[in-house]
């Protein structure tokens, strides 16, 4: 556990020694109940039992969708059925693009049929060509113009495991950048071994983009066990050709919602502390670990703060955010609506990491908030949290209000088997520990609760204009 005294050290070494003349502290009294508070949610499954109502009652929720509806209506409802005080929507209008079949195989003396999903922003289209493979990126983006005329690029880059999801920068690059890459050296489709780390035959959507005046071409992820087995094909020596055909594109505009429900506070209510997840997901699976699980844990610590006899005193405000898969739709909504309002949030803190235990607690607080961000983290530790200030960011959806000047705080989460499931057939509920999203609901209400009761803040800020270039 980190010591009141190592708490005294940190701020003090933070601010050379002397205490800052707005120094943020948090009241001892709010500290005991953070500890009670603790403990209450650790023995609760509700976070488990709400996210199990997600998937279970609404399923696969692909922004756009009939599904996407059915979840606004959930969310509106599940909010009310918790005691929140107030609760609202708020419309997010963002490019509706559908999946309707997919599906490839290799033509030829080795004719096979290979899994595959289409990437989402993906065009229609049937093409049947011979594979060109890439090792990685910059192996396809170095391919002269035209080289690829007539062929299929395939990137055959391995993603690595990592506790905190470092391997997936490079592995994302090569879906959102790689068609494009291979529509500039002529090449009619794109196929990737999956931004994955599992081994199993369930291939891995994710968005992709195309550069601006490029056409776009068909373009799919293979599971990694049948990137494999393109790979082993093509060692052989021989051309290997394979017929690709996806039925799936953009239709048109739709408006979803983010949804909004607060714990009112006690006396400066018009001030928030702000957590969520993003109600949508890819509709491959059911959404559980990303990101149902951050809606469950995020509105059950909110719950569990409203609870007590004596709400802290700043609003608690948990945000479910639409469609965050295609390009952070209800983050970038939610920060155009609220951050006029910057100084009005103390601080926020995204779940979309999965359920697996939070293991480390950062935050973006100033030298003169370090003193209570030590408390914070003080109070996480017996949850097994260490305290690594300087790490990490804001997650995906608080992002865009972070780079508006609000504070943001980071509950990095064990994401070592995260990318075995992510954005598979396979993120379903059953792979969800239950022990492990209480001890996440423990630490988000912990967290939530203290930064609301502190005296002073964490730093949110306008920003500061970038300066013009001449």
């Amino acid at each position: 556990m980190l010591s009141v005294a190592i708490a005294t050290c940190l701020f003090a070494a933070a601010t050379g020694g002397h205490a800052a003349e707005r120094e943020t502290r948090i009241p001892d009294k709010a500290i005991a109940t953070a500890a009670q508070l603790r403990e209450t949610a650790l023995k609760s499954d509700l976070g488990y039992r709400i996210t199990e109502s997600l998937t279970t009652e609404v399923g696969p929720r692909l922004a756009g969708s009939e599904a996407d509806a059915r979840a606004v209506a959930w969310a509106v409802a599940k909010f009310k059925e918790l005691g929140f005080d107030k609760v609202w929507t708020e419309p997010v209008t963002f490019p509706k693009w559908e999946r309707r079949s997919e599906s490839a195989h290799v033509v030829g003396a080795n004719a096979q049929p290979l899994h595959l999903t289409a990437l989402g922003g993906s065009p229609a289209g049937t093409v049947e060509g011979e594979i060109v493979r890439f090792a990685d990126l910059a192996a396809l983006e170095a391919a002269p113009a035209g080289s690829l005329a007539g062929k299929i690029a395939f990137i055959d880059y391995r993603m690595e495991r990592a506790r905190d999801g470092a391997g997936y920068g490079p592995g994302s690059r090569v879906r959102s950048r790689g068609p494009s890459a291979a529509i500039r050296a002529g090449a009619i489709g794109y196929l990737m071994r999956s931004a994955g780390t599992d081994s199993h035959r369930n291939p891995h959507t994710g968005i992709t983009r195309f550069d601006e005046g490029l056409t776009p071409i068909p373009s799919a992820a293979l599971a990694v066990p049948d990137a494999d087995q393109l790979g082993r094909l093509l060692a052989l020596g021989k051309p290997v050709k394979v017929k690709l055909a996806l039925d799936c594109g953009w239709d048109g505009t739709y408006t979803s919602q983010n949804v909004i429900g607060e714990i009112r506070g006690s006396s400066k209510p018009n001030e928030v502390v702000v957590i969520g997840g993003h109600l949508d997901s890819w509709d491959l699976g059911t959404g559980a670990i990303d990101d149902g699980a951050g809606v469950g844990l995020t509105m059950a610590a909110g719950k569990l703060i409203g609870d007590l006899k004596q709400h802290p005193a700043r609003t608690i405000r948990v945000v479910a955010f639409a469609n965050e898969e295609q390009g952070l739709h209800g983050g970038k909504a939610y920060a155009e609506a609220h951050m006029k309002d910057v100084l009005k949030h103390q601080i926020g803190a995204e779940s979309d990491f999965g359920a697996g235990r939070i293991y480390a607690y950062s935050s973006s607080a100033p030298a003169y908030a370090k003193g209570a961000d030590a408390q914070i983290a003080q109070a996480l530790a017996p949850l097994g949290i260490e305290y690594t200030p300087g790490q990490g960011g804001p997650g995906p959806d608080i992002g865009p209000s972070a780079e508006k000047g609000m504070a943001w705080a980071r509950l990095a989460q064990d994401g070592t088997d995260y990318f075995d499931l992510h954005h598979t057939p396979d993120d379903t509920f059953d792979k969800i520990d239950p022990q492990a999203l209480a001890q996440n609901v423990a630490a988000y209400a912990v967290f939530a609760y203290l930064a609301a009761s502190a005296d002073g803040d964490f730093g949110s800020r306008p920003a500061t204009p970038p300066a013009a270039t001449k």
